[in-house]
């Protein structure tokens, strides 16, 4: 099972990258865990560095599209100096 390491950086299928900022717990049902992330990149319509949540479970999910199925965000994995 995958799992999401906190400070790594995570690429959305559709293209921008994420830095994942800790899982925390929904507080009206606590055994639901919920990703808090931001944005690596500056929105006209959010600001810079948006930070945003959502579910563990949809964070690891898999998309299909164009007959292609692939996790909707991907740990993009930092090279080794």
């Amino acid at each position: 099972m995958r799992e999401i390491k906190i400070g790594g950086k995570y690429k959305h299928y559709k293209g921008n990258l994420y830095e994942v900022i800790m899982v925390a717990r929904d507080s009206d049902n606590p055994k639901r865990e919920l990703v808090v992330y931001r944005g690596l990149y500056d929105s006209p319509e959010f600001g810079k560095n948006p930070v945003w949540v959502r579910s563990k479970e949809d964070f690891l999910a898999k998309v299909t599209e164009d007959g292609k199925t692939f996790f909707k965000f991907e740990e993009v994995m930092r090279k080794t100096e």
